[in-house]
């Protein structure tokens, strides 16, 4: 989830869905409920095909596959705003590998959809479900948000590890952990609770990616830095820092490369940005160029694809677009700026991945 700083122009998402530092802005006029189901049947038996983009649809309380046609092909989530079997509450993060996808159910803060205008709807989990929508492993207490062994608050991205874990980045306990397949803390960078710049230290990650050396790279958001940290807890790279807001103003997201470069979602700049190794700028793409485009849309997620374009989550324009490049549209889902739950139409899209795209955190 982004914390924004509030102003005329900005919604403000959930740093923590204990909700300490959450507020929200009024649901949209144009926002619809997305209509009750798990599995669409616009375009059956097409579902995990490699070159779908799975999306995690966040207003909409639902994870969707979408083919080239726009269509969904397989969904999870019903709509509900209220955390269970067939359900999940403000999704943020969702990868597909193999036959399975992980889920990051974070929840919705106050002031987000018409079913959390008064109060914050939790989730606080991730998990795992087969192609039949049914849940095969979870981690986090549904609804329930605690720091202690079992518990998560406001989960905001998970990562399928080589070892059967996940690494989980847990936001609203500032702190990035690995969870071991039976459900044991084996790995944690952060301090359980503290929010800081310090050693140690983070303030509202929002990702967390296992690289091929044993390091993890993090977006430390709130302090507008990217770290790369050994298993050790020591900082072997660092681009960003919390008085620097021109060279990064909410880091949402980063990938390393194979190129050696990191991909960063500059939220609050509005831009995706590849850095060099040694900080140089290689390659930008502002997000709020697009005919319809609101002034700050807030890209929250972009992974490069292996056909070298860009996959960008514009969360507040309700799209996710791939971009050449160039800088060119190449595939939109979703109408920009226009939310809403049917055909070729998203509500605040948080996340997407190409399915069977290495480059895109998903198995081949």
């Amino acid at each position: 989830m982004i914390y924004r700083r509030i102003a005329p122009t900005h919604l403000t998402a959930c740093a923590a869905i204990a909700m300490t530092a959450c507020s929200g802005g009024a649901p949209r006029p144009s926002y619809v409920p997305p209509a009750p189901m798990r599995v669409a049947a616009e375009a059956p038996n097409v579902a995990n095909d490699t070159g779908n983009i799975l999306i995690a649809d966040q207003w909409n309380n639902r994870v969707v596959e979408v083919d080239a046609q726009h269509r969904i092909v397989w969904q999870f989530g019903d709509g509900s705003s209220i955390a269970g079997p067939h359900s999940v509450v403000g999704v943020n993060d969702a990868e597909r590998y193999g036959k399975l996808t992980l889920i990051a159910g974070t929840g919705l803060p106050a002031g987000t959809i018409p079913a959390c205008s008064k109060k914050p709807c939790q989730d606080n989990r991730v998990f795992v479900v087969d192609q039949t929508g049914k849940i095969v492993w979870q981690y986090g207490k549904t609804g329930v948000p605690g720091s202690k062994a079992g518990y998560l608050n406001a989960p905001v991205s998970a990562m399928h590890l080589p070892n059967g874990g996940v690494l989980v980045t847990d936001q609203g306990n500032q702190r990035v952990i690995e969870i071991s397949a039976s459900k044991r803390i084996t790995w944690q960078y952060g301090t359980t609770g503290k929010s800081g710049a310090g050693a140690g230290e983070l303030n509202n990650p929002n990702s967390a990616q296992l690289l091929s050396n044993g390091n993890v790279l993090i977006a430390d958001e709130n302090n507008n830095r990217v770290l790369e940290v050994t298993p050790a807890g020591k900082i072997a790279w660092e681009y960003g820092s919390p008085k620097d807001t021109k060279k990064l103003d909410g880091a949402a997201y980063a990938s390393r490369l194979s190129n050696g470069n990191t991909l960063i979602t500059d939220s609050l700049n509005s831009r995706v940005v590849e850095v060099t190794p040694s900080g140089r700028v290689a390659w930008s793409y502002a997000t709020n160029k697009q005919h319809g485009s609101i002034s700050a849309p807030q890209p929250s997620h972009a992974v490069r694809l292996k056909n070298g374009d860009t996959l960008v989550s514009n969360q507040i324009d309700d799209e996710i677009v791939e971009v050449t490049p160039a800088g060119k549209i190449a595939f939109q889902q979703g109408k920009v700026a226009k939310p809403g739950a049917k055909f070729d139409e998203l509500n605040w899209p948080y996340d997407a991945k190409v399915v069977g795209d290495y480059t895109g955190l998903t198995t081949p």
